[in-house]
């Protein structure tokens, strides 16, 4: 007999909605502190949405904090942030640096004379500092791209809200909708409260933060459409019940290969991916969560019309929609 892993038993019978107003009503709460977390402590935006300069310096030499900033202070520069990066993948000698200079109002990014006076500044400090990476963004380009994410994302979650409508029911498509921008506003949230860079990779992450819940949720949603079908009498609580333990051992495999795929990238693959890495961690984590306990409770509030429609007739478009085969 050939061995197979199996995550989860070959049947399970967990009552999904037995502690519902403690996981449901917690998602609701978490989403509510992580508005209040983005309003009031913000987000610490990255060069990318803030406009300047960032540089990254590496050496043999440990790296000197108070004296790069003192040999940058007499310079013409608005705000200066020096940090050093730790990384269990640098090499004993190698000490790196992240300088971040805000571009000033009225300018573009700080221009390439003001970087070799940045450069020869830091080399009268650490004569072997060598700069592995420059990147500068002007303020209004900045802008375009905090417009440009915000639509992004709103342009993807209409997507997906039309795709689940015509391939379920309008239900299923607010119910995952809805999921999914829990997924989102949660890991914005964590974001204020740790004030973690939010720069452009976030942005890519929480896109496929979308892309990823959702295709969980489309597996419930689709055992679920199957099984209303066969069980016209059982009481929706109890199908969607059946829906999800029958999808637990695929929803299990497949988040965990993929946390380990990811946790790899988290752990080797250095700081400059380990923001992007960690929202993809968090975001899989949320999408599973939400598609066993946000999305179908969702649909279960809203209600489902489980009544026959006449072919061609008054109200048959949603069934007529939903048997498309895409």
């Amino acid at each position: 007999m050939a061995w197979r892993l199996r995550l989860a038993p070959e049947k399970t019978n967990i009552d999904f909605f037995r502690h519902q107003w403690l996981t449901f009503g917690g998602s609701m709460a978490l989403m509510i502190v992580a508005f209040i977390a983005w309003g009031v402590m913000g987000l610490n935006y990255g060069i990318d949405f803030k406009g300047g300069t960032t540089i990254r310096t590496e050496s043999v030499n440990a790296v000197d904090v108070a004296g790069y900033r003192a040999a940058l202070e007499r310079l013409p520069l608005g705000d200066v942030a020096i940090t050093e990066v730790f990384d269990t993948n640098f090499a004993p000698d190698q000490h790196v640096a992240q300088i971040r200079i805000a571009a000033l109002e009225q300018t573009d990014a700080v221009s390439p004379e003001t970087i070799t006076q940045v450069q020869e500044a830091l080399k009268a400090v650490d004569p072997q500092i060598t700069f592995t990476a420059i990147d500068s963004v002007g303020p209004k380009v900045s802008g375009e791209l905090v417009w440009s994410s915000v639509m992004a994302v709103a342009a993807t979650s209409v997507g997906i809200l039309l795709y689940i409508w015509l391939r379920f029911e309008w239900q299923m498509a607010v119910g995952a909708v809805l999921a999914l921008l829990h997924d989102v506003f949660i890991t914005i949230g964590i974001w204020a409260v740790f004030q973690l860079k939010f720069d452009l990779t976030i942005v890519a992450a929480l896109l496929t933060i979308l892309g990823y819940s959702i295709n969980d949720t489309v597996v419930v949603f689709d055992r679920l459409r199957e099984n209303l079908a066969k069980y016209k009498t059982m009481p929706l609580r109890d199908v969607m019940n059946l829906s999800v333990n029958e999808t637990l051992s695929r929803t299990l495999m497949t988040s965990i290969t993929t946390l380990i795929a990811v946790g790899s990238m988290l752990v080797f693959g250095g700081d400059v991916i380990r923001g992007f890495a960690f929202a993809i961690f968090m975001g899989v984590l949320l999408g599973t969560y939400s598609s066993v306990y946000v999305a179908k409770n969702l649909v279960l509030f809203i209600g489902l019309d489980r009544s026959e429609k006449p072919k061609g007739g008054k109200g048959a478009a949603d069934h007529e929609f939903a048997n498309i085969d895409a």
